[in-house]
């Protein structure tokens, strides 16, 4: 199935601000929901974020997936190891001993909205020592510069905030500005609204939910959709860059051995004329 990766992968193809929006809301409302059980993933990631649109219904769901190491919030015990991916791990994670809380995953989701922006992780080292070196070198995560809306930065700003018991939650994340101002809900396209529309006259459809009611919540297929062609046109040109350097090796190879196959038969003409030479001249000396 398709990832958040999908987007992160394309730098060229521009995400629209209410697309943007729409995941984030959809990203922020799933993590929700897992704290409420009290549960903790683990491993936030975009990969683990996968992209689900049903036949027919034109909109893409998030779902997030994989939950082989989630556990259940235990403030009374201290982690001594932890698995994950590196990237978006938060800076307490590097501090003995580690303690887990729900914050652990508003981070890496601070690292995933950060991506979607900039396509690059906000700290990147090669290894666990190096990475915890950088961010202990680091009183906070920069702005990037292609970040341009003080109010989206306010929010990322406190998802990446390195302490974690300042660090919003996801259902104060919902409640921010960026996602309730005026300006904020007016910030939706006309298909989102149309595909609203139609999830309302479904009523009595239990498959419809209320976000589907919801125009801001609304993530409209056509628009991953541009990524993924422009996923595989980029496929299908390094496919053609391989051919074509793997035409261009059989050609220097077919090239060597006819050069060999020259060379071998120049070799033999030698030794034939050497022959010839030596015989004539035992010829010679037996007259």
């Amino acid at each position: 199935m398709i990832t958040l990766n999908i987007i992160t992968k394309q730098p060229h193809v521009p995400l629209p601000s209410y697309t943007l929006k729409a995941l984030m809301k959809q990203i922020l409302e799933g993590m929700r929901v897992i704290h409420a059980t009290n549960f903790i993933h683990l491993d936030i990631k975009c990969d683990n974020i996968l992209l689900h649109s049903p036949p027919g219904s034109g909109c893409v769901y998030v779902k997030i997936a994989d939950f082989g190491f989630a556990k259940e919030e235990d403030l009374n015990n201290k982690q001594t190891y932890l698995k994950g991916t590196l990237p978006y791990w938060g800076p307490e994670l590097y501090q003995f001993p580690i303690n887990l809380t729900h914050n652990v995953d508003q981070f890496a989701i601070g690292v995933i909205f950060y991506r979607l922006l900039s396509r690059r992780y906000p700290v990147d080292g090669k290894n666990k020592v190096e990475q915890g070196k950088m961010l202990a070198n680091l009183e906070s995560i920069g702005r990037p510069q292609e970040i341009k809306d003080d109010i989206l930065w306010d929010l990322l700003s406190k998802l990446l905030e390195f302490d974690p018991i300042k660090r919003i939650t996801a259902e104060q994340a919902l409640q921010h500005p960026y996602f309730t101002s005026p300006e904020s809900l007016s910030d939706v396209s006309k298909e989102q609204q149309d595909l609203a529309q139609i999830a309302q006259l479904q009523e009595g459809n239990f498959s419809i939910t209320k976000f589907d009611k919801d125009p801001t919540f609304i993530v409209a297929e056509s628009v991953i959709k541009q990524f993924i062609l422009e996923d595989i046109r980029l496929q299908k040109l390094k496919e053609q860059q391989f051919d074509q350097q793997k035409g261009l090796r059989q050609q220097e190879d077919e090239l060597k051995e006819e050069s060999q196959t020259v060379f071998s038969l120049k070799e033999l003409e030698e030794k034939q004329l050497n022959n010839n030479y030596k015989q004539s001249k035992i010829q010679l000396n037996q007259t």
